[in-house]
């Protein structure tokens, strides 16, 4: 298993470059947003833009190397605050520099690029840049239906979160980086 996971790990590295956000993207990550999250959950184009304006460091984007379009993204806002809450994602306010937690705020990754492993490769990529800027901890609210799928990349479910965006019920889960220890 260690040995596929490697050889995916290194495709995906010859064709995609995984990197932070440039400012002259930010139309098209909130384009991205917009197909890959119905309008109840997405992030507003305005949103989009403060957060990318606030904090492009927090967004980890892979982009296709024959097109140079981005096939994905994964973004969060740093914090100390350890609970999810609705705010974070409509108050780019809210950033902490400093903050050793990330609430994770949206894995996108376009129709076309899905189920080659990318949105499974953003999340490491992102965990191990986070612990090595010194984060502790990675905190995101999901669906019941993608519980599974975030467990296999490393998160607990917390359970019912108390976040209602769009009107959803969502569970909360966490990751701690660093070799911290989970409650």
């Amino acid at each position: 298993m260690t040995e596929k996971r490697t050889e995916e790990e290194k495709a995906l590295q010859e064709r995609f470059d995984f990197r932070s956000i440039r400012q002259e993207e930010a139309e098209e990550a909130a384009e991205i947003e917009y197909i890959c999250f119905p309008p109840n959950e997405a992030c507003s184009r305005k949103m989009m833009l403060e957060r990318i304006a606030k904090a492009p460091e927090l967004f980890l984007v892979a982009a296709d190397r024959e097109t140079g379009r981005i096939a994905g993204f994964l973004n969060g806002i740093s914090t100390e605050e350890e609970a999810f809450r609705d705010e974070f994602f409509t108050d780019a306010g809210l950033y902490n520099p400093e903050g050793g937690v990330v609430m994770l705020l949206g894995l996108d990754v376009r129709p076309e690029y899905r189920g080659q492993g990318l949105a499974r490769e953003l999340m490491r990529r992102y965990a191990c840049r986070e612990a090595g800027n010194g984060r502790r901890l990675l905190i995101l609210t999901c669906l019941p239906d993608k519980v599974k799928m975030y467990e296999k990349m490393g998160f607990k479910n917390k359970g019912i979160s108390a976040s209602s965006w769009g009107g959803e019920q969502w569970y909360e889960m966490s990751c701690m980086l660093s070799g911290g220890a989970e409650e």
